[in-house]
């Protein structure tokens, strides 16, 4: 079963780029963490995003190949296959202009109930969507 995969594009500017002429890393991680977000403002139903939001526990990023100014990179996201407890994972690939792997991540989120302030188990009606959306 294919999974169903959420997209956005970055174009690197010249703040994105380090002194070595690249897209610096930690600019990777900002971008890691806008295209999550929009995957789940796009997809999550409104009351789940008015009682839920995320946190990021952990992030595994391997850095393949640079990016460099001027460079529109496509970055493609989707979620685990399964919540454990609170938290869930999420995978990011970013593709460079010729078509080429620059960055993959993994990054482990918990869902926080902001009524309670603190983690819930990840709802499966939270899940659902992300399942059949693309």
């Amino acid at each position: 079963m294919a999974k169903p995969v959420f997209e956005l594009t970055f174009t690197a500017g010249p703040e994105h780029i380090d002194e070595l002429g690249h897209v610096n890393n930690a600019v990777w991680v900002q971008w890691i963490q806008l295209i999550a977000v929009a995957h789940w403002d796009s997809v999550a139903a409104r009351d789940h995003r008015d009682a839920y939001y995320w946190v990021v526990v952990r992030h595994e990023i391997d850095y393949l190949r640079a990016a460099r100014e001027g460079d529109r990179i496509t970055a493609r996201t989707w979620v685990g296959e399964a919540p454990q407890g609170a938290r869930f994972d999420r995978f990011v690939e970013c593709v460079g202009p010729d078509g080429k792997l620059c960055v993959r991540s993994r990054t482990e989120w918990a869902i926080i109930d902001k009524a309670l302030g603190r983690p819930v188990r990840v709802p499966a009606e939270v899940v659902a969507p992300f399942r059949t959306a693309v």
